[in-house]
């Protein structure tokens, strides 16, 4: 076992278990407000939990999705760290929030508006943020917090360090006579990105049927070309077991994850506050785990890239319903901002999310969307405008250069055969087409103006 796994599976938990009989906290208290506890991962597709693929090993987020209401279909606004955090913060699409791709690359301008944080902590919450930021140090964006480890700093991703602080947060940091709310993000199992150092665990590691039947014919040429010149040609015609060790990798980074959470989860009952914290658990966006014969993050829309794990977990003294797994409800990562707003009682505010806080109440009605929107700008200096829309049934991804992918998610589920150019698909294209335009007019998103660009940022004719 590596010395890191070795500390965080074991080192954490020993301290926690030092003296035996846990002797959970207690408080003064007197504001009857839930306090917030959001932990969230780096590019974690929604299927990367051992309750939902057992080909993973999660048992801390296993046993939370038990007690937790579960979001199967729960999407990213955009499949990128920084304007994806930057709506989860804001409640706002990236096209809105300004920042359209990652800080320093193309499109990644810092977050320039305020943060939930700041709602939190001028409504009477001790604040806390921890880990990856990574939505660059505009004051406006930092403000919020009483205490932080990589917001006004310098940025972080070291896992073992932000745990400590949260810890910290909760055992002595924070206001005790206050609620809090506490946000504590893990850069795993971002570090995917490392693993050709990656020792395999297993000899035998399945790959996914996309990756066994997936030929990129009539598919966008950007995808492959991520594959031969840019981030993927570290494995692209690399012999299977390569993909194997990828595959084997990314279970690994995320058990380190799951780790973090549970000692986290752990803290959270040892100070006695288990019943009164809603805690969310969600990821920025997904991988694509050799999905298609693709690896990271890229200019593409597939499942495994904008689905993203979400689960909330209420108390029973704040929800009126049984913990169940929805699976039949679409949601937005700019949902979680109007969600806790309405749970902690903040004023009412703009914001481009739905809040899921009525699902957990007998009295209060939900309006489910009809359909999902998620956009893409482009990584490092390569621009590659896309719009997504999802309904149920079908995926429209819309390129402002290369054309378009339409997917029978009911009898293509792996997004395999494009049907763009089908003309028995001719009108649920334009039916799609036609509310993905209002869509775009309504939330003046700019797709239509922007352009495509070589991969060293020259505007393509």
């Amino acid at each position: 076992m590596k010395r890191r796994d070795f500390i965080t599976r074991t080192g954490y938990i020993a301290i926690l278990s030092i003296m035996g009989k846990v002797v959970f906290g207690q408080t003064d208290l007197k504001d009857n407000r839930p306090n917030i506890l959001f932990i969230f991962s780096d590019q974690q597709h929604w299927q990367a939990m051992g309750f939902m693929d057992s080909f993973f090993d999660t048992p801390h987020l296993d046993a939370l999705a038990k007690d937790s209401m579960v979001f199967e279909r729960a999407f990213c606004t955009t499949p990128q760290c920084s304007p994806s955090r930057s709506s989860i913060l804001t409640g706002f699409y990236p096209s809105t929030t300004k920042v359209m791709g990652n800080i320093g690359a193309a499109g990644g301008n810092p977050l320039s508006s305020a943060t939930v944080g700041k709602e939190l902590q001028d409504a009477g919450y001790s604040t806390g943020y921890f880990g990856k930021w990574h939505l660059g140090k505009k004051p406006a964006a930092t403000a919020g917090w009483d205490d932080d480890f990589g917001v006004t700093g310098r940025d972080t991703r070291d896992d073992d360090k932000t745990t400590r602080h949260a810890l910290d947060f909760l055992k002595t940091k924070r206001n005790k006579k206050k609620p809090f709310a506490l946000f504590v993000s893990i850069n795993n199992p971002h570090d995917i990105y490392y693993f050709k150092r990656h020792k395999s665990e297993h000899e035998d590691v399945p790959l996914p049927s996309s990756w066994e039947n997936e030929t990129f014919e009539h598919k966008p040429s950007i995808q492959k070309q991520f594959m031969v010149t840019d981030q993927g040609k570290v494995i692209h015609g690399h012999p299977r077991k390569e993909w194997e060790k990828y595959r084997d990798c990314y279970r690994a980074k995320t058990r380190l994850y799951d780790n973090h959470v549970g000692v986290i989860l752990e803290e959270l009952k040892r100070q006695g506050q288990w019943d009164n914290t809603i805690i969310f658990v969600a990821s920025d966006h997904g991988d694509m785990n050799t999905q298609h014969k693709l690896i990271y993050k890229g200019p593409f829309m597939y499942e495994h890239m904008v689905r993203i794990p979400l689960m909330i977990r209420v108390p029973d003294k704040f929800s009126e319903v049984e913990p169940q797994r929805v699976k039949d409800i679409d949601v937005v990562n700019v949902d979680i901002t109007p969600t806790i707003r309405d749970f902690c009682g903040l004023p009412g505010a703009a914001s481009h999310g739905i809040s899921l806080q009525p699902l957990f109440s007998k009295s209060k009605v939900y309006k489910p969307r009809d359909f999902v929107v998620s956009q893409y700008y482009g990584k490092q200096r390569w621009v590659n405008p896309i719009r997504m829309i999802r309904t149920r049934e079908f995926k429209l991804n819309r390129h402002i250069r290369w054309g378009d992918e339409l997917y029978d998610l009911k009898n293509d589920p792996h997004e395999l055969k494009n049907l763009a150019k089908d003309p028995d698909y001719a009108a649920i294209k334009q039916g799609l087409a036609q509310k993905l335009d209002k869509w775009i007019k309504d939330h003046k998103d700019p797709f239509y103006s922007l352009h495509a660009t070589s991969r060293s940022g020259k505007k393509l004719d």
